[in-house]
């Protein structure tokens, strides 16, 4: 299973950002210092994949942090490695008695023990969203949103950055083995920060460049509609100044209507006639896809992904490639790293391949990312039998989704379905929809589709009627990869 893990011999100390970074001709030239240097910094819900971030950056930086969470997480021992000290379990004793700053997650709420305690005794309290905007200000800041792509794409463009020598800081909402975590702090003049539009929270970013990538119904516990929606867009794209630019989906309609009046300049990408950044002679092998990149209709580079399956990272990378150019890589630079970047954490990974079972996980858990994903497994594991077992996330999501998410499975052979994943419903919108509703849909619709409640019964399960030459996929945003990683030990 793929772990957050850290560099052994190059751990930034707390005078990293106090060198001169000065670049010539760059938009944002100063002479970094850090104001978090042995400033004692709680955070309340580190396990979350924003929070274990910003704890690392936090710790780059010099900071002496605590944290907690209500269970164990992946990247606990690393950040513990580093100095963090992480307690399991959440009360008012974990924020010590000389804590300077308390930044807690969006999935905390106003009664939380800690929350509650900090506030009681005066210490200034942050959502992670302003702490990261914060951050984000010491460093020209590249803003990556969309309600699809964003981790991957951020990551893109960090490896890009990186494989260049520019050094970029950068917060990725989940892990990358070729970036030794899911953040990192550099000497070089680039912040890059994936941006979620959950209730609004991409609103505290600074942006010189982003880039966005298409808008979608999501988040519907947060937001009325998708007019909200866009209206959130519409706020997030007004941050960037008028001399930044902004990559935007000119094949999206809603991305398209949510830059008419931008301040800055826009730059579109697609494959139709008339981007900015347009992509051509698309072509795959095994799901694997190589194209043209032009830009203002000249031929920019050669694209060619090897290690990264799927029709919509076609997409993704030509926003990288259009980010990295801004950033002052050259082409070469960018489609050597192109072909040598795997992805992230959870998005397509194999977990394992045991006695001919192909065991995948992926982190997909909106109708639209399901579809992507089983179309990019078909392609890469042609004429095989494939086995989806998707953990619905967020009983509001489902319910709002629920005929959307029923058409997105029409590519499996057989689809299981444990107990919703619970997060941050209310007890009626827990009452209203189970996964059991789901399945019904899936059937009525043609598919093969069975609820099993328990990861235990799904294990049981898969052992009984997997074969050799199957495909095993779990998707979600909960915790269904420990079936993934259970398999993978009972089908040895």
């Amino acid at each position: 299973m793929s772990r957050i893990v850290t560099p052994s011999d190059t751990a930034l100390q707390s005078d990293l950002f106090r060198r001169d970074t000065r670049t010539s001709g760059h938009p944002r030239q100063q002479h970094w210092s850090s104001p978090y240097a042995a400033r004692r910094i709680h955070l309340i819900g580190i396990g979350g994949c924003g929070m274990t971030s910003l704890g690392g950056v936090l710790l780059r930086c010099g900071a002496i942090v605590s944290g907690s969470d209500r269970v164990e997480f992946n990247a606990q021992g690393q950040l513990e490695e580093m100095g963090a000290v992480i307690r399991i379990g959440q009360a008012p004793i974990n924020v010590s008695s000389d804590c300077e700053l308390v930044v807690y997650s969006a999935a905390v709420g106003d009664d939380n023990p800690e929350l509650l305690e900090a506030r009681r005794r005066g210490v200034k309290c942050l959502k992670y969203a302003e702490m990261l905007g914060q951050v984000m200000q010491l460093r020209t800041g590249i803003a990556i949103a969309g309600t699809h792509g964003k981790s991957t794409t951020t990551a893109m463009l960090a490896y890009i950055l990186r494989q260049a020598k520019a050094d970029p800081t950068f917060v990725v909402g989940a892990g990358v083995r070729q970036l030794e975590g899911s953040s990192g702090v550099g000497d070089g003049p680039h912040f890059l920060v994936e941006a979620c539009e959950y209730a609004q929270s991409f609103l505290n970013l600074s942006p010189f460049y982003s880039a966005i990538l298409n808008i979608e119904e999501d988040h519907l516990d947060c937001y009325n509609g998708i007019e909200a929606i866009m209206e959130a867009f519409r706020s997030f794209i007004s941050l960037v100044p008028p001399e930044g630019t902004i990559l935007a989906n000119g094949e999206d309609r809603n991305v398209v209507k949510a830059v008419e009046n931008a301040r800055a300049s826009v730059e579109t990408f697609g494959e139709s006639e008339g981007m900015t950044w347009r992509a051509l002679n698309v072509r795959h092998d095994h799901g694997c896809y190589s194209f043209d990149v032009l830009y203002n209709d000249a031929l920019f580079l050669r694209a060619d992904l090897k290690s990264l399956p799927g029709r919509h990272q076609v997409f993704n990378a030509l926003v990288a490639t259009a980010l990295a150019k801004h950033c002052g890589i050259s082409a070469e630079a960018v489609a050597e790293a192109l072909s040598e970047f795997a992805g992230a954490d959870r998005r397509l990974t194999q977990r394992g391949d045991v006695g001919g079972v192909i065991l995948l996980d992926d982190y997909g858990h909106h109708p639209t990312e399901i579809q992507v994903t089983l179309r990019a497994v078909r392609e890469h594991y042609p004429n095989r039998r494939l086995w989806v077992i998707f953990q619905p996330h967020q009983h509001s999501r489902t319910r709002f989704l629920l005929n959307d998410f029923a058409r997105s499975f029409g590519l499996a052979d057989h689809l299981l379905v444990p107990d919703i994943y619970f997060v941050r419903d209310s007890a009626s919108e827990r009452a209203a929809v189970c996964s059991s509703h789901l399945v019904e849909r899936v059937r009525a619709n043609g598919g093969d589709a069975l609820y099993l409640p328990k990861h235990e019964q799904i294990v049981e399960h898969m052992v009984t009627h997997a074969a050799a030459g199957d495909v095993i996929l779990t998707m979600g945003a909960g915790d269904v990869w420990k079936i993934a990683d259970e398999l993978v030990r009972r089908l040895a």
